[in-house]
């Protein structure tokens, strides 16, 4: 969504909405990253396993497919595959992140309107679609058919949840002239249609993850033993790279899903709008000034954005292992006295 969309009213309840989802997510990695925690990835793992996933997701973001027949494109929202294998939690997290490097660095979705946008495709995905869908449907992870279905069923109705979440709050702010009832009729079957787009290709790597390396698959909920998982890593972050840097070639010119519903709702590419209040142009400030490759402007963009999660995360990571040898440090000094 772009800040046109959003109301000051509707900017400040998402934006409270999702910060205290984001508090809520750091406590659940703390917790479900515990040692024998079900399903749960290691203190050691979590954080530069976060850090790949979230730059192979952003770079699979820019890639646009075409959607045949319509004239739109779709891309990976990512939330259901981040949540396999992360848990739903961290997968909240990590997708929230793309979100904000995409609005920060690329003005890639409004400053005003990144609440609503982690709301609707972080939160709707991983918080919600995941648990009550994927993860039954799924199971034990040990057929490719249920993982097929579970992939498409699961990611069909995050992107039709997240489509009518856009169209409720574009609604409830009241600043464009895009009537509720036509901008649906246009949001939920484009958004279908890149749903099950999405969910062939999540199941796709969630297929080769489950035959080549199954204990990075959190939806399974099976205790892990503690596996070196380096390999994996540079694998994940290679290709994500790689995508990063080939997406000027392959990426659709098609307007995506939501651009392609306001034209074809008002008859313009952007909205109508009389709003001109001072949080408007505050934030459209605060974007100009932090957009170091607006609109993705550069063929380097991909692997700048790619490089800058995979550089956070392992700096994190890095972070949280000194501080872990100096707790067992100080631990084992005190065990001596």
């Amino acid at each position: 969504m772009s800040d046109a969309l959003v109301s000051p009213p509707v900017f400040a309840a998402a934006g409270a909405a999702a910060v205290a989802l984001l508090a809520v997510s750091v406590r659940q990695i703390r917790r479900n990253s515990e040692p024998n925690a079900p399903g749960g990835h290691s203190r050691e793992h979590i954080v530069p396993l976060m850090g790949v996933m979230g730059a192979f997701v952003f770079a699979a973001q820019m890639i646009n497919f075409s959607i045949p027949g319509t004239g739109s494109s779709g891309h990976l929202v990512g939330g259901i595959l981040l949540a396999a294998i992360l848990g739903p939690w961290a997968a909240f997290l990590t997708l929230s992140s793309v979100l904000v490097i995409q609005s920060l660095l690329f003005a890639d979705g409004g400053f005003m309107a990144l609440g609503c946008n982690i709301l609707n495709m972080a939160a709707l995905s991983c918080l919600v679609a995941y648990p009550l869908l994927f993860r039954p449907l799924f199971g034990q992870g040990k057929s490719g058919g249920r993982t097929l279905l579970a992939s498409l069923v699961a990611c069909v109705a995050a992107l039709e949840l997240g489509a009518l979440a856009v169209t409720l709050e574009t609604e409830a702010s009241g600043i464009t002239a895009l009537p509720l009832g036509r901008f649906l009729l246009f949001m939920l079957p484009i958004h279908a249609f890149i749903g099950i787009g999405e969910g062939l290709a999540t199941a796709a790597v969630l297929y080769v993850v489950r035959r080549y390396k199954p204990e990075l698959l959190a939806a399974t909920g099976r205790p892990r033993k503690p596996r070196p998982i380096g390999r994996a890593l540079a694998v994940i972050a290679m290709v994500a790279l790689a995508v990063g840097a080939s997406f000027t070639w392959v990426a659709s010119s098609d307007p995506d899903g939501l651009e392609w519903s306001i034209l074809h709702t008002s008859g313009q590419e952007e909205p109508a709008t009389g709003q001109t209040d001072g949080l408007h142009e505050l934030a459209a400030g605060i974007q100009e000034s932090t957009a170091l490759m607006p609109d993705y402007d550069t063929t380097l963009a991909g692997v700048a954005g790619s490089g800058a999660i995979l550089l956070g995360a392992f700096g994190v990571a890095y972070v949280l292992r000194l501080a872990q040898r100096k707790n067992n440090g100080k631990q084992a000094s005190d065990r001596t006295l």
